[in-house]
């Protein structure tokens, strides 16, 4: 039997030390005209692959384009333009789920504003039609959009009921169809600004609220993959506005974050929940405090870790700021500055994939506004520690336990000398899908939490490399 074999996506977390650093910016477009970054989710990875799409002017009107990096973010292929028709088309939203790369925007050729979408299912290489998701005469606006697996959930907000009302429209495979409709809000004032997130049958849903007087933020959850949704939960507590919400989630720990004007300067606020979004902090968290705006936040969460990007003007011009906190929103890192230009830089996304951390924005620090990358190859340390003293005679992986396992398992190795350790997934006919893991590891005993969560069930190959040694663990999932 091959050596070669993975998994469509897992969850690795690796908590050995390891040395955060940010490295150089990276110039992605290159457009007098302006290329811009959207309010929502505008970058995407699954495993080494990494997605990124915006607006552009370089045709005289907006248009979508794209970009993808098929190796962490270290190189990147040539922009490619998803649309291409005589008016606006903007605010792109992305999500990538193995090979199947999802985008939607709002768009203006029906006369009115409509939410569109277009599909990839050979990781961005090439991309299908596009597919009008909504047809109502008085607008559909700022769609999100989030995957797991073959399912697909896009929501956006539309005022067919006079007022503006966050809906959802579901797809159980891949994008190929969609169901009908679904409102999700129903209240007398404004519901805007959708930003949704998709662990397995998990979906998490956040948005701007007006019900209360003033703009607040909310939250709903399903755990049907968007069939049915619990009630709205409102998480900010303030009479000034909270706006341009994201949200992530890793497991059972969901984290919101947003724009809230009540200190007199916007500043970045947090609310959390550890149990999927049942219950929530009895209070939101301040983020930042500068004498200056702090805007346009996103977040992303893995295991215990979570990354947190946003601009702020403290330096008498925009920059992107980043934080992190390493026990799942309790705590959080001083504040570490991304760009540092004497011009624009602004709306930024993060989005994590193993062990690295990418971001991206748009920048004008060569005329035009330009899309800017920028990654940190280890700020996401994920899922390693030691567990034994002592060092071993021999290497050795052990079977994962328990097996079959729903949805965690451990597995156990050990290493007799310092080694550069490679852990990677395949998928049955020995096709790479992502690296998990790709480093120095001392002499020692080490285990390994694999997190199912996001998977369906089924069997599941583990390869791990070592100097001249190497090892295959077979993993069985049932749900």
């Amino acid at each position: 039997m091959k050596n070669q074999f993975v998994l469509i996506l897992m969850l690795l977390l690796i908590k050995g030390a390891s040395v955060s650093q940010w490295q150089p910016d990276v110039r992605l477009t290159n457009v007098p005209l302006g290329s811009v970054t959207s309010y929502t989710k505008c970058i995407s990875s699954s495993g080494n692959d990494v997605h990124v799409t915006w607006m552009d002017l370089r045709t005289g009107n907006l248009e979508i384009f794209y970009k993808r990096s098929a190796d962490g973010g270290t190189t990147w292929g040539s922009d490619v333009r998803l649309t291409n028709n005589p008016v606006d088309s903007d605010y792109p939203a992305i999500s990538a789920s193995g090979q199947l790369v999802h985008i939607v925007w709002q768009d203006s050729r029906d006369t009115n504003i409509e939410v569109y979408y277009k599909r990839s299912t050979d990781g961005g290489v090439t991309w299908g039609a596009d597919v009008r998701l909504t047809a109502n005469i008085y607008g559909s606006w700022n769609p999100s959009v989030a995957s797991s697996g073959s399912d697909v959930i896009v929501a956006w907000y539309d005022s067919r009921d006079l007022n503006a009302e966050i809906y959802i429209k579901r797809s159980t495979n891949g994008g190929l169809s969609w169901s009908a409709d679904t409102r999700i809000t129903n209240n007398a004032a404004s519901s805007q600004f959708p930003s949704l997130f998709m662990e397995g049958s998990l979906v998490h849903l956040a948005w701007t609220d007006n019900r209360d007087g003033n703009p607040e933020t909310y939250y709903k959850r399903s755990s049907d993959g968007g069939v049915t949704w619990g009630a709205d939960t409102r998480l900010s507590f303030n009479g000034s506005d909270s706006w341009y919400t994201s949200v992530s989630a890793s497991g059972q720990n969901v984290h919101v974050v947003w724009r809230d004007d009540r200190n007199v300067t916007k500043e970045i606020y947090y609310n959390g929940s550890t149990n999927g979004g049942i219950t929530w902090g009895g209070f939101d968290t301040r983020i930042t405090f500068n004498s200056v705006n702090s805007e346009h936040p996103s977040v992303s969460a893995s295991g215990s870790n979570v990354h947190l990007v946003y601009q702020n003007d403290q330096n008498t011009n925009l920059q992107i700021y980043y934080r992190k906190s390493t026990n799942a929103g309790s705590n959080w890192s001083g504040e570490t500055r991304l760009t540092n230009t004497a011009y624009t830089s602004a709306r930024p996304s993060v989005i994590v994939s193993g062990n690295v951390v990418h971001t991206v924005w748009h920048d004008s620090r060569n005329g035009g506004e330009n899309i800017y990358y920028k990654r940190d190859p280890s700020g996401n340390p994920v899922g390693v520690t030691g567990n034994g003293t002592g060092i071993p005679k021999d290497f050795s992986v052990s079977q994962n336990y328990p097996n079959p396992f729903n949805p965690v398992t451990k597995v156990n190795y050990q290493l007799p000398k310092t080694e550069y350790v490679n852990i990677t997934l395949y998928d049955q006919l020995g096709r790479e899908i992502l690296q998990l893991f790709a480093g120095e590891r001392q002499a020692g005993f080490y285990e390994l939490t694999v997190d199912g969560t996001n998977l369906a069930s089924g069997l599941y190959f583990c390869t791990l490399k070592a100097g001249e040694h190497s090892g295959v663990i077979k993993m069985s999932l049932i749900k």
